[in-house]
């Protein structure tokens, strides 16, 4: 079994530490995994810290030709069976690639709940894989509704290490931004992109902060809308109550810091930094879209609420902080179910399980 990479991503996101996450699961299965990813970017250099065996190309969009000619060049070379496309630009690029090497099979990954196009390059595109992974239920509905036939689709939902040492405390990223022992610090991890909700978030802030004035949030995370987030919190004045830390290498020890993760995406494949959240015991309040409630149970391992609903996030964000040992119930509740359901060696077993599908 030979498999290849295909990622085009510049920035890092959960998606790209799901691919880093299978390549060295499948190379520690014994799987001759490659990765092929972008020159320059972040998933390119932590596969090399990592030691793992990584190619980089320029893969500068779906219509790169010479790109696509670089990895059939290496995949006939090296006999792989598999081009795993992990984005959707990558699709493109693995289905150029197996026309070019017939012997290969496209599986694609499917992590985001838009909505496809429908035009005929839309029905060419999501017609080339053999076979579609989509990480929750709610990715799976929308492929088969896009004209993606059932029997080419399987969820296997993204994981995280449920074995992973963690950092501390937090104490550290704690002083680092100057929040007191005495201050509950809710947080949001994501890249700043509309379908993430954090204008959702910054609305609430003011609604939270009339029946908790002792709180403290950071938004953490770099992207399109941070000028805009910032400006939203001048206007609303939050002052020091609301931190923009940036992007940050150090999540475990920035998860490790919070007392509350939030999640307000209004749109959302399944919510890996959630997973991650469960996994370090913090309580969370998240919304109720996409694949998030494959992953959070209303009630029982956190609270779920309706997206683009500033009001309903604050309700939700000021129960959980009134009542800390429900919430820690919840948390607890939640990491259970994470080890038992959403753990990296699941996740790594079930693409295993998908590429031998195709080949009996």
């Amino acid at each position: 079994m030979r498999v290849f990479h295909l990622d085009t991503g510049r920035i890092w996101r959960g998606g790209q530490q799901q691919v880093l996450n299978l390549h060295r699961g499948l190379r520690g299965r014994g799987v001759a995994s490659f990765l092929l990813c972008r020159r320059g970017g972040e998933l390119a250099a932590r596969a090399a810290a990592a030691g793992l065996p990584t190619e980089t190309l320029p893969l500068r969009g779906e219509w790169d030709l010479p790109s696509a000619l670089a990895v059939a060049r290496r995949a006939r070379r090296a006999g792989a069976r598999v081009v795993h496309a992990h984005c959707s630009h990558s699709v493109t690029l693995g289905a150029v690639v197996c026309r070019l090497v017939p012997s290969l099979q496209l599986v694609a990954t499917r992590r985001v709940d838009f909505v496809p196009g429908t035009g005929p390059f839309h029905h060419w595109k999501y017609s080339r894989p053999a076979r579609w992974i989509a990480i929750s239920t709610a990715i799976r509905d929308i492929l088969i509704r896009t004209g993606v036939a059932a029997g080419r689709v399987r969820v296997v939902p993204s994981g995280v290490d449920p074995d992973r040492p963690r950092p501390g405390t937090g104490a550290r990223v704690r002083a680092e931004w100057g929040i007191g022992s005495h201050e509950t610090l809710v947080g949001n991890i994501a890249h700043l992109a509309d379908h993430k909700g954090q204008r959702y978030l910054v609305e609430a802030i003011p609604r939270v902060l009339e029946r908790h004035p002792g709180v403290r949030f950071a938004i953490v995370g770099e992207g399109e809308l941070e000028v805009d987030l910032k400006a939203r919190g001048t206007r609303l004045a939050l002052g020091d109550r609301l931190l923009f830390p940036g992007f940050r290498r150090d999540v475990e020890a920035v998860m490790d810091a919070l007392d509350l993760f939030v999640l307000p995406s209004h749109m959302e494949g399944l919510g890996t930094i959630v997973l991650d959240a469960m996994m370090a015991g913090k309580p969370v309040v998240a919304t109720r879209t996409g694949g998030v409630p494959d992953v959070v149970e209303d009630g029982v391992t956190g609270l779920l609420v309706p997206p683009r609903d500033p009001a309903a996030l604050a309700d939700a964000l000021c129960r959980a902080l009134a009542d800390p040992a429900g919430a820690a119930l919840r948390a607890a509740a939640a990491r259970r179910r994470v080890v038992e359901r959403f753990s990296v060696d699941a996740m790594v077993e079930g693409n295993l399980a998908v590429y031998r599908e195709l080949f009996g």
